[in-house]
């Protein structure tokens, strides 16, 4: 029978969990950037019954790369990320209404079940019941990635499923069939979090694969601790989630993963060209480069994973002893699944989405890797602790066991801290532009109908209600034929995310006939450096579009007719 304490364990952390994530949301109570702007929008828009549909682009991912043959708002949602982080937001939302708090609810329930299942792996796979502890308390503030926890997106999702699918996969080495057929389950809804979900599922698969390999050179000895039923019904709980959502992306797309089929997510070269429209997004493109620079985008992508996982993670400080604990296990079935979704993970974070790893690709999916890594790391500073008591007079296992312990606990919630408070001063910038934004088009009289163009329509579509379209990454042309296509009303540019073509505009060196003089202005007073804005651009401004002969607000613009030859000034449908 298990002691009152030890039960006691894993409310506790669950408790604290809870209590950290709700700290940090009411610290900055909203969603925060693009993937949970995006993951709030849908939920809204499935409360307020219009179904899986959207009135913003806020990538051109999700028309196909290029703009459509009859462009028009709204479009069908989540042609690239996953739905689940919007689906669980709305039994809270039928309740509460479409507030921050709604939204955010669900996530700090099922995030905060990290830290209590990192306890329970850590004591089933043999770790000593304070590294248990400590490790479910690192991941319950886990390090600089503690902020994404807080927030509407899939990351507090992922963690807790893709551990757990990891963990049950590991027990099916161990004889736990079982285990092993509802790591499919984890997997199919980690992969309605996330696309990379697959490749969690590919981690399971090749378990599998490794058991038979132990088994065929044991030449007998040993035989398959996962039978082929197990394997069968592992892949089949997979379906069960998935098939309704994948038989929804081949009726309204066509395909099971609209945004890969279009190149802009597999084949760009660089990621400013995921928000443009006319550039070579096919594979000829890619490998058309030339041999050096393809290389070297593989190989900063990979080293850039390398970066996140050390830094945000898991915390540097840590990342020795993760070594070490990862080498002291390196032979563990336990450590087996989470080794090959690791090698998954950072092998296609460098062959496959190298340019999008720096933008937070990998370190949404490298969250499940966490919780093993913290054990890991634990472990490594026991053996460290272990080596010097030797060596430093009137030391002790116990003593010195218990100090490096609290170091690195302490450490990792440190980073936790200052990563905190270097993050959310431009969360809130971010947030305070685009409020104030909304409050002047408001003022200018504009009707909540107006579209807008903007850095980021998701964000717009959360503070304000307007729809809208991204700012193309192509020249001023093309920009202007995008806004004739989908009506747009107002251009907003912020000095903090313009796309090249823009800067000019927002330093009034230039302005085309199309554009009006800027209606509302936000000075910058940040530094003087760093961005590719002069020194005398504004935060933000916001123009009036003129896109038809009607429309006087530009100062007599005529109307817009798109150009669609391929011949470099207009975009190819």
């Amino acid at each position: 029978m298990l002691r009152s304490s030890t039960v006691r364990i894993p409310f506790a952390l669950f408790a604290f969990a809870l209590v950290v994530r709700a700290l940090l949301f009411g610290l900055h109570p909203d969603a925060a950037y693009p993937d949970s702007y995006y993951y709030v929008d849908v939920a809204r828009a499935l409360q307020a019954g219009h179904g899986f549909n959207i009135d913003f682009i806020w990538s051109f991912v999700d028309v196909g790369g290029r703009i459509p043959a009859n462009p028009m708002l709204p479009i069908p949602s989540n042609a690239h990320w996953m739905p689940l982080a919007s689906v669980i937001q709305l039994p809270t939302m039928w309740l509460l209404g479409p507030t921050p708090l709604a939204s955010i609810i669900p996530f700090l329930l099922i995030g905060s079940l990290a830290a209590p299942l990192t306890w329970l792996v850590a004591r089933e796979i043999g770790a000593s019941e304070r590294i248990a502890l400590a490790a479910g308390i690192v991941v319950a503030v886990p390090a600089a990635a503690s902020i994404y926890m807080a927030q509407p997106d899939n990351m507090s999702l992922y963690q807790p499923l893709g551990t757990a699918a990891l963990w049950l996969a590991a027990r099916g080495l161990r004889g736990h069939r079982r285990s092993f057929a509802l790591a499919g389950l984890m997997v199919g809804l980690a992969t309605l979090a996330r696309n990379d979900g697959v490749l969690l599922g590919a981690a399971v698969g090749l378990t599998f694969v490794w058991d038979r390999w132990r088994a065929w050179r044991s030449r007998g000895s040993r035989p398959p601790a996962i039978p082929w039923r197990y394997a069968f019904a592992c892949f089949a709980f997979f379906l069960i989630v998935m098939a309704p959502w994948y038989l929804r992306q081949l009726e309204v797309f066509g395909s099971l993963s609209p945004s890969s089929t279009s190149g802009r997510i597999l084949f760009i070269r660089t990621y400013e060209e995921l928000d443009s429209v006319t550039s070579d997004t096919s594979l000829a493109g890619l490998l058309g480069q030339g041999l050096g620079p393809l290389l070297a985008s593989r190989v900063l992508g990979f080293v850039s994973a390398i970066q996140i996982f050390t830094v945000v993670a898991i915390s540097i400080v840590m990342a020795p002893f993760v070594v070490l604990g990862f080498w002291a296990r390196r032979r563990s079935v336990d450590f087996g699944p989470f080794f090959l979704y690791a090698a998954l993970l950072f092998g296609a974070s460098g062959l496959l989405f190298a340019v999008h790893v720096p933008y937070g690709t990998f370190l949404h999916s490298a969250v499940a890797l966490v919780p093993l890594s913290f054990i890991a790391g634990l472990e490594g500073l026991v053996v460290t602790a272990r080596w010097v008591v030797p060596r430093r007079r009137g030391w002790t296992d116990n003593g010195a066991i218990r100090l490096f312990l609290a170091a690195g606990v302490s450490s990792v919630v440190l980073n936790a801290a200052a990563f905190t408070a270097l993050t959310f001063p431009s969360w809130a910038t971010d947030r305070d532009q685009m409020l104030a934004a909304g409050r002047a088009l408001d003022a200018a009289g504009a009707p909540p109908s107006d579209l807008v163009m903007s850095a980021d329509p998701a964000g717009y579509k959360y503070f304000t209600g307007r729809g809208g379209v991204v700012t193309p990454n192509d020249s001023l042309d093309v920009t202007r034929e995008v806004a004739a296509d989908y009506g747009i009303r107002w251009l907003v540019l912020e000095r903090g995310s313009i796309v090249a073509p823009l800067v000019p505009v927002l330093e009034s060196t230039v302005r085309p006939s199309w554009l009006g003089p800027p209606i509302y202005v936000i000075p910058y007073t940040g530094p003087r450096t760093g961005d590719p804005a002069a020194s005398g651009a504004p935060a933000l401004a916001i123009y009036p579009v003129c896109v038809t002969a009607t429309d006087a607000r530009c100062g007599g613009a005529t109307a817009v007719s798109p150009v669609a030859d391929g011949s470099g000034t207009g975009y190819v449908r």
